[in-house]
């Protein structure tokens, strides 16, 4: 965070420049783009309740104070500076002249309302924002946010979609949103579309679409084929098995790009043999990740795991590390360190002497996991484990998770959904954290170094302490991480002005435009 701190002290000017440059140099402008999005909202609207946000955001509608921009660089939004006062306290100063999409000023107050909402005890993600003691307003556009506590990733959480800035004036955020974004909410056929049209008040310059249609396709193959149909402009997620065929069709673009999802193995350490490191350890010996990539992913849609975090994030040790390869070898000598062996020589161990097999339990909503589980199960085996796979509905794997019934789970996750590496690292590796409570997973010196890098200011210092988080994590090997996920959209060679963003956060722009 500190590489920004400078850029983030901007005034107000440079973003009216910009706009002014962007209504100037315009061209081709207008139409409505048709968009074939994975992903469907639930069934309300409003971006402050669970992940909402993230649809809204993606649709044009919602901005935050700060964001993200396509290289991961945190920048002003509807801010346009900061001051951190102190330790715990941080003065915003907001972005003036804006207008919400009803007519209404982007102020103070507007602020305090929405960040209150996340705030408010009935909300579910309110333990994510425990830090902030209260919100105050100074002035009419600078307001000062105080936490209970030394907080460094204050700044990057109000990036995360569930802090969306709303017109407090909005009668009804569920069925009708209302934001300061490039695009404005005009309808909504649940499971079917969201229609948005554009915002010609929008602060940042005219946006260059008239508007856009966002058609629900959960299964990707119907996406591809819309899109090669005339039936829509531009399609997320396109089958990994597809890529080559699109980009040697001239007709259509495929844009493929390193997200921040990270796809990894929890490991039940409260049950054995999992408790035992040398088990885990092993079981990471034995994952021949490019193997999973060029075979689940058809090597497009991800690359190996070193870390935790990608190389695309700041934070990330993969150019500390060196790549994971297969070692059966020493997996197999760390079983037999552990009790393994083939008692009965039938080519499956046995743990200390009784049969042994593994269940690996996956979900259904994203296509990459079932391919994938299965060839980590036939990587396993490789090496004398007797394994299985489970697919399971998204509900029915949380409460097996929750209960502790599992042996192995592989997820994905989104690990810096606000751009600071405190927000996986405490969920995930700190004692008290929610899914270290799924893994059983405490190491008192992780949980200090996690702590510390949550209360450190300096970044060169805060770097070192999740490093050492990190490297750690690796030795003890509570989750082994698979691979990262590639971003590949597939898009009509009209589309232009599109851009991904590792943070899977921003997708409709005011750039974005279709050639006539």
């Amino acid at each position: 965070m500190a590489t920004v701190l400078g850029s983030l002290c901007i005034d107000q000017s440079s973003g009216e420049k910009t706009a002014s440059a962007n209504q100037t140099n315009i061209s081709s402008q207008g139409g409505i783009l048709r968009y074939a999005d994975a992903s469907i909202p639930t069934d309300t609207l409003d971006p402050a309740i669970k992940w909402t946000g993230w649809s809204m955001r993606e649709a044009g509608i919602y901005e935050t104070l700060f964001s993200y921009d396509e290289n991961m660089d945190l920048q002003p939004e509807l801010a346009e500076k900061y001051e951190q006062i102190s330790d715990t306290e941080w003065k915003i100063h907001i972005r003036e002249g804006v207008k919400f999409h009803d007519g209404t000023p982007l102020d103070a107050d507007a602020v305090i309302y929405s960040l209150n909402r996340v705030l408010d005890s009935n909300n579910s993600r309110k333990g994510e924002y425990d830090f902030i003691e209260y919100i105050t307003k100074d002035s009419e556009n600078v307001v000062t946010i105080k936490t209970k506590y030394p907080y460094a990733p204050t700044i990057a959480s109000l990036t995360d979609p569930v802090t969306s800035i709303v017109s407090p004036s909005a009668k009804d955020l569920s069925t009708n949103p209302v934001g300061t974004g490039p695009f404005k909410f005009k309808s909504f056929s649940r499971d079917v579309s969201l229609v948005v049209e554009r915002n010609e008040d929008y602060w940042n310059g005219i946006p260059r679409l008239h508007g856009a249609i966002i058609y629900y396709v959960p299964d990707e193959m119907s996406r591809i084929f819309k899109l090669e149909n005339n039936e829509v402009d531009i399609a997320s997620d396109i089958p990994q098995s597809e890529v080559e065929r699109l980009s040697n069709n001239i007709d259509f673009t495929v844009y493929d790009k390193e997200t921040l999802r990270t796809y990894f193995l929890y490991i039940n350490t409260k049950k054995a043999p999992f408790d035992d490191v040398k088990v885990r350890q092993a079981l990471n010996c034995a994952l021949d990740r490019q193997q999973i990539v060029d075979s689940a992913l058809e090597g497009v849609g991800g690359t190996p795991a070193k870390s935790i975090f990608p190389s695309v994030m700041e934070w990330s040790i993969n150019d500390k590390i060196d790549a994971l390869s297969r070692d059966e070898q020493k997996a197999k000598k760390l079983l037999t360190e552990a009790g393994f062996s083939d008692v009965d020589a039938d080519g499956w161990l046995e743990y200390n002497g009784e049969p042994f097999e593994l269940n690996i339990k996956t979900y259904t909503t994203r296509p990459q996991l079932k391919p994938a589980a299965e060839v980590i199960e036939s990587q396993f085996e490789s090496i004398g484990l007797k394994t299985s796979v489970s697919i399971l509905q998204s509900g029915a794997i949380e409460t097996d998770m929750d209960n502790g019934n599992y042996d192995l789970s592989l997820y994905a996750w989104g690990v810096a959904p606000t751009g600071d590496p405190d927000y996986i690292l405490s969920k995930h590796f700190e004692s008290t954290g929610s899914e270290a409570q799924r893994t059983g997973y405490s190491n008192p010196q992780v949980d200090e170094w996690i702590e510390a890098g949550r209360q450190t200011m300096d970044p060169a210092q805060r770097k070192e302490y999740y490093d050492s988080v990190q490297m750690q994590v690796m030795e003890d090997c509570p989750e082994l991480f698979v691979f990262y996920q590639n971003s590949i959209v597939g898009a009509n060679a009209k589309v232009g002005g599109f851009k991904q963003f590792p943070n899977e956060v921003s997708f409709l722009t005011k750039d974005i435009y279709l050639e006539e």
